[in-house]
């Protein structure tokens, strides 16, 4: 999507449209707070597409396939990279005589050592550390002093090594999730950049907190991302989008309980869904092709209704089950704030402007460039390239140069900006009118 590639080599895309502007920043970017057996504790850590793919185990705890990172196989089908958080850190360590986990938590219990005798070398021991059955580190040492510690455990350098058929850890635990877990989330959160925020939680007071947090990083802040819950339609903003349908995994509904968040696991494709969608597109019609169980039985009514309450629903297209509008939960508009800023491609758009404009300023003029006519022309030009950018991949339409201004404020330090842009959603509606002879 863009040129901001760090390692030399060769970055080749075969497209059939035109595709964003090296002056664009790259979009696909998620953060979510998780609940794991197994990670990093107390501060957000980042994990790519590709680092999922091939080091899940070292990073969750799980192999990419398992069932414990179905939600997760779900966000990285449209996001790219994700902050993540772990919730319930701060339990216990699993340890035995030799070794402690490298982290608190229930997966800690899946973890033994295997001590042998080494073959070649009658004074040396082999260490291999087994998670379940899968072998992940092997060392050959003469005494534990030696051992390195490895992605899972810690060795205890007192330990004096002998050779057992199996040293289980045991007494792993996770922590506790509670308001300070959240908050403590979204503190160190702010110091991150992504375009989507996804909580998977049924508790309405998390969701108030959360749907707060992010009404205030839009309007006070300037930090502009969006939200995704399950079933909060009352947040009534452009930066809260609600997921109305309930995961059941083969369950019926009735056997849901409300205070289970796996019904809420939708949340997880939606947020990497609307974090990877590009600046000039919408998911509006877009498939499901995660891995939940949707319940998606919904009358037209229903899903009128859905659409007036702005919810964001999936409903079943014959075989498929597709999106039904790419919408947020904002529904009372004003005359400054119509109903165009309802869709999400709007709202991609204009903070993507807001953020790619509040770069721009921060890294190339804030405290460097003078500000005297030459200075302000400089700046400028360069917010008029990231506008005709936009027009360019068809995001918004009939922009000019004359459309933007900037002039000089009210004190020696400060610019003001002022300008107008045409946003181009995508086509929902067909009005046909057919005359036949």
């Amino acid at each position: 999507m863009t040129q901001n590639k760090t390692l030399p080599g060769s970055y080749i895309n075969f497209v059939s449209v035109a595709s964003a502007s090296a002056s664009l920043s790259e979009r696909g970017i998620a953060t979510m707070p998780l609940v794991l057996d197994w990670g990093v504790e107390g501060e957000l850590f980042t994990v790519t597409r590709e680092e999922f793919l091939k080091n899940s185990l070292k990073i969750f705890g799980y192999p990419y396939g398992s069932a414990k990172l179905k939600g997760l196989r779900d966000l990285f089908l449209g996001a790219g990279v994700l902050h993540a958080y772990r919730l319930n850190g701060g339990g216990a360590k699993a340890s035995c005589s030799a070794a402690t986990a490298l982290y608190s938590g229930e997966r800690g219990n899946a973890i033994r050592l295997v001590i042998r005798a080494n073959a070649d070398q009658t004074s040396c021991y082999d260490v291999m550390t087994y998670l379940d059955t899968t072998l992940v580190d092997t060392q050959t040492v003469s005494a534990a002093g030696e051992l390195k510690a490895n992605d899972f455990v810690v060795f205890r350098s007192e330990y004096a090594l002998e050779a057992t058929a199996g040293m289980p850890l045991t007494g792993g635990t996770n922590g506790e999730v509670d308001g300070n877990a959240y908050q403590d989330y979204l503190d160190k959160a702010e110091a991150f950049r992504f375009h989507t925020m996804g909580v998977v939680t049924t508790d309405e007071t998390t969701k108030r907190l959360f749907a707060a947090y992010v009404k205030r990083m839009r309007n006070e802040v300037g930090v502009k991302f969006q939200l995704v819950l399950y079933q909060f339609p009352s947040a009534d903003d452009m930066g809260v989008i609600s997921v109305k349908n309930k995961c059941v995994d083969g369950r019926t509904v009735t056997e849901e309980k409300t205070d289970d968040p796996k019904e809420a696991s939708l949340v997880y494709w939606v947020t990497g869904a609307q974090a990877g969608c590009p600046v000039n597109r919408s998911c509006q019609n877009m498939t499901y092709d995660g891995e939940c169980e949707a319940e998606v039985h919904f009358t037209q009514t229903e899903l009128a209704d859905a659409m007036r309450a702005g919810e964001f629903v999936l409903h079943r297209v014959n075989e498929d089950i597709r999106v039904l509008a790419d919408v947020n939960t904002m529904v009372t508009t004003t005359d400054v704030c119509g109903d165009i800023f309802k869709e999400n491609q709007t709202v991609r758009v204009i903070d993507q402007l807001a953020n790619d404009d509040a770069a721009l300023f921060q890294k190339k003029y804030l405290g460097v460039v003078p500000n005297d006519a030459a200075g302000r022309t400089a700046l400028w030009m360069d917010l008029v390239k990231i506008r005709q950018a936009l027009q360019n991949i068809r995001a918004i339409e009939n922009f000019s140069e004359t459309d933007v201004t900037v002039e000089p404020g009210e004190s020696r330090k400060s610019v003001v900006v002022n300008g107008s842009i045409t946003i181009i959603n995508a086509m929902s509606k067909l009005y046909m009118t057919v005359t036949v002879a």
